[in-house]
């Protein structure tokens, strides 16, 4: 009942208060960006929804207008010289995503759940069907995020999501949109450029533990 009825009906209610509330926000927000740097203020992009339809997400646009299309930022060469310095606080802060709660409110994605998909990541789409991840809403934040975000291994993140769809019900959802909450604050497992970075730290450790005992 919670999945197939009240979780829309919650989406539409706060995301609704969210877009009224927040309105000041999006004009500071987009003075910020035109004043910034040159191009739109929004960025849309072709990712991976529910049942694997495509649809177009929204977001504050933080990189220059000449930046590679459609390649994931942990992809690009020195990613840090496409970002802008509004984009980068935003990024930072997470406020880059802000935009998708229209995204939300037209019923593309709902608030927790696992992350869209951008259309070419054949290989995260793969592992989710594992789990049967692709067949809920791709939400604006999700278990994964919380437990990792930009430094998850796509094996991991996949894993996570699938916990996630087991899980589901109002008590979790209610668990990851707090947990959330506290994650942006401190910016947790935000890794410009670079994924797996749990991983790499491991095996760094690993690789000092081993020339220290030789």
């Amino acid at each position: 009942m919670y999945k197939n009825f009240f979780k829309r009906l919650i989406d539409i209610f706060l995301s609704f208060i969210g877009i009224v509330v927040l309105i000041p926000l999006f004009l500071a927000l987009f003075i910020a960006i035109k004043i910034d740097s040159k191009g739109p203020v929004f960025f849309k992009q072709k990712r991976i929804g529910k049942k694997k339809k495509t649809f177009n997400i929204i977001k504050y646009r933080t990189m220059r207008i000449d930046t590679p299309h459609d390649v994931p930022t942990h992809l690009l060469e020195n990613p840090e010289q496409y970002i802008t310095k509004v984009g980068a606080w935003l990024r930072k802060t997470s406020l880059d995503e802000l935009p998708q709660i229209f995204n939300i409110f037209s019923g593309k994605m709902s608030i927790i759940g696992p992350r869209p998909a951008l259309w070419n990541q054949d290989d995260l789409v793969a592992e989710r069907d594992k789990y049967g991840a692709n067949d809920v809403k791709p939400g604006l934040t999700g278990w994964a995020q919380i437990n990792g975000r930009d430094e998850l291994e796509i094996a991991d993140k996949a894993a996570l999501d699938g916990e996630y769809v087991k899980r589901l019900s109002f008590g979790f959802d209610c668990k990851c949109f707090f947990m959330t909450v506290k994650s942006v604050l401190k910016s947790d497992g935000v890794v410009e450029g670079g994924t797996g970075e749990l991983n790499k730290e491991k095996e760094n450790k690993k690789d000092d533990t081993d020339k220290q005992s030789k």
